[in-house]
């Protein structure tokens, strides 16, 4: 295999991502691994997974542009991008048209509005609390002695999901406790808090249009595209390695940035 490649890094506060793509924009390898708290070496790990599988090198990069919570750690990008504008453009490669972009990250949610040709009307984001976020289902998982990877299979199990009215993390889980002591069922609390997390990224925007969603969150909760799907009324869009979208964008943008420089 040989040819130009270009580097996305995505850096966020709970997963570091990569991904290379060639010259057509074709996806030739991708990695995943947990942030940690060394974003520089985890960043560089990712890379040179990601040229394993390959059988490349790191000088066939022509560009690399990090994005992401950590973003100024990664010291072989050579220019960086907000996590806007690799989502969106991302996004926009894989749908093409008008749409809304929602995220689901494990800290924060963002919810993108593009126009036809693929640019920013809106965003907006939702960093004050951890609610609707992976976070705030990770604490759950904890708090019920849940192994993380078993929330969506439980979820969708559910009969007769319980209503959580509590905004705060902190609150939902002593309100989630309040229930398991009413004998309410442990597939049915579960289901109610991936309805909070929906009903948390509704709260921030009416997601007009054809909406599509993205994160680590929704890639291993499927659950997650039922729910908005149902309360919209109408099909989400999820598109493939959900997770990567952000590295994605940024591997597009260092395509951008070499064609700029030619």
């Amino acid at each position: 295999m040989s040819g130009a490649l270009y580097c996305g890094v995505d850096i966020g506060a709970s997963a570091a991502k990569l991904v290379l793509i060639d010259e057509s924009s074709a996806v030739l390898a991708r990695v995943v691994e947990s942030s940690g708290v060394d974003y520089a070496g985890i960043a560089q790990s990712c890379l040179e997974r990601a040229l394993g599988q390959l059988g490349r090198h790191a000088d066939e990069i022509v560009w690399c542009v990090a994005t992401g919570y950590g973003r100024n750690n990664v010291e072989f990008a050579k220019s960086r991008a907000t996590e806007i504008l690799c989502h969106g453009k991302a996004c926009h490669h894989l749908v093409p048209g008008a749409i809304t972009v929602v995220d689901i990250g494990g800290q924060d949610n963002k919810i993108i509005r593009l126009d036809e040709q693929g640019r920013q009307l809106e965003f907006k984001m939702n960093r004050k609390c951890a609610a609707g976020t992976g976070a705030f289902l990770e604490e759950i998982a904890l708090r019920l002695r849940v192994p993380l990877e078993q929330l969506d299979a439980l979820a969708q199990s559910s009969t007769q999901p319980v209503r959580l009215g509590s905004f705060c993390t902190v609150f939902a889980k002593t309100e989630i406790l309040s229930h398991l002591r009413q004998g309410v069922a442990l597939p049915d609390v579960i289901a109610g808090a991936f309805e909070s997390v929906a009903s948390r990224v509704l709260e921030m925007d009416a997601l007009p249009g054809q909406v599509v969603v993205t994160g680590g969150v929704v890639a291993h909760n499927p659950v997650l595209e039922k729910l908005l799907s149902r309360t919209l009324g109408r099909s989400v869009i999820v598109p493939p390695y959900p997770q990567f979208t952000g590295a994605l964008g940024a591997a597009l943008c260092a395509l951008e940035s070499s064609r700029k420089t030619l």
